[in-house]
């Protein structure tokens, strides 16, 4: 962390460069800079754990096979229709 001297030198190469009137729209459009970075950041953090729980539940769930159907306790629709048609 720079000390007292450092942010004086610091702040006179800034002021120097862009000069005095230019300092605040600096200083604003870095903070802007670093919310827009923070929040891309958290977004990339949260699909990473999406990411992580969808593969943990495909882990937990058996993958079906070409062909299979998902075990269901209802039949459906087309088969219950057959049923009821007495075909």
């Amino acid at each position: 962390m720079p000390g007292g001297w450092e942010l004086l030198v610091i702040l006179l190469v800034l002021v120097l460069l862009f000069g005095a009137s230019k300092l605040p729209q600096l200083a604003r459009s870095l903070g802007q800079s670093a919310r827009v970075f923070k929040a891309e950041a958290r977004g990339m953090q949260e699909d990473d754990e999406a990411a992580t729980r969808a593969r943990a539940e495909r882990v937990d769930s058996p993958e079906l096979t070409r062909g299979e159907r998902a075990a269901s306790t209802t039949p459906p629709a087309r088969d219950r229709q057959r049923d009821e048609s007495g075909n």
